[in-house]
């Protein structure tokens, strides 16, 4: 596990990957930045504020938590996380959606060490971690599988036949996080298919619940801590975000999915962000 960093030794890491997601999806030419940039105090309370336990040194490590982005667009979001991390050069970034390249549109675990799980078809990764943790359990490990969900991907029936199953084995060793920040491909999600409120829905299929400001980056980081200590049941972390956050303002639609910044609107991103 790495050291448990200070919260502004957080901050400014969370301002680092929001850079790398910036840079990597533009040099590419395409990506999804703006889903990646909602969930990024999430995925670096994760990884640097002393939750997750791994070992980039060996990312097969059998007693190693479990980290599965589910709404497997944000690959950017979880290829920044692991190059900081030190599961592979920062350089690499570079090549993301380049061909050979083992950063691909959407993660894939046969090709690089730290994924957890090929995702991309939404709506599957809870049924992953769920089998993760049961087999977890049965091997005798106390290691957690921590979910990462788009608000937008609850509409798939799938996760909730596993938010079910995971509640009738009371797989306490599984964490959910629940990024909701609004938007699908096709938009806004209360017009799509409109699931508020979020929270209730979990409890009623018996998980333990928080809902939190998901860019409040010490709310998220004692979400996170106090899920680790739930016993009976699985529980789930609704995180409030914006999707683009901090750059929401810079784009040209509240719903900006699915295409890279242009080199001039990235540097004024990466302007906005900061240091």
């Amino acid at each position: 596990m790495a050291q448990a960093h200070s919260l502004a030794e957080l901050q400014a890491r969370a301002k680092t990957i929001r850079r790398h997601i910036i840079t990597s999806t533009t040099t590419a030419g395409s990506g999804h930045p703006t889903t990646s940039l909602s969930a990024v105090e999430i995925a670096t309370a994760l990884y640097f504020g002393g939750v997750l336990r791994y070992d980039p040194k060996q990312p097969h490590w059998p007693g190693r938590d479990r980290f599965i982005i589910s709404k497997g667009h944000a690959a950017p979001l979880l290829y920044a996380v692991l190059a900081e991390a030190g599961y592979f050069p920062v350089a690499d970034l570079a090549t993301l959606r380049k061909l050979g390249s083992p950063l691909e549109g959407h993660p894939n675990l046969r090709r690089l060490a730290g994924v957890e799980a090929s995702t991309g078809s939404l709506g599957q990764g809870l049924s992953i971690g769920l089998g993760q943790a049961l087999a977890l359990r049965l091997g005798g490990f106390d290691a957690r599988v921590f979910v990462l969900l788009g608000d937008g991907e609850l509409a798939q029936g799938q996760v909730w036949e596993a938010a079910m199953a995971a509640a009738k084995y009371k797989a306490e060793n599984l964490i959910a996080i629940v990024d909701q920040n609004g938007y699908q491909q096709t938009g806004p999600t209360a017009e799509v298919l409109d699931l508020r409120p979020i929270a209730p829905k979990w409890e009623a299929f018996g998980w333990a619940t928080q809902v939190i400001n998901g860019h409040d980056m010490t709310a998220v980081l004692e979400a996170l801590k106090k899920a680790c200590t739930v016993k009976g049941k699985p529980s789930v972390i609704v995180a409030k975000t914006v999707k683009g956050y901090p750059i929401i303002d810079l784009l040209s639609e509240k719903n900006y999915h699915g295409k890279a910044l242009s080199p001039e609107d990235a540097q004024r991103a990466l302007a906005a962000i900061g240091t």
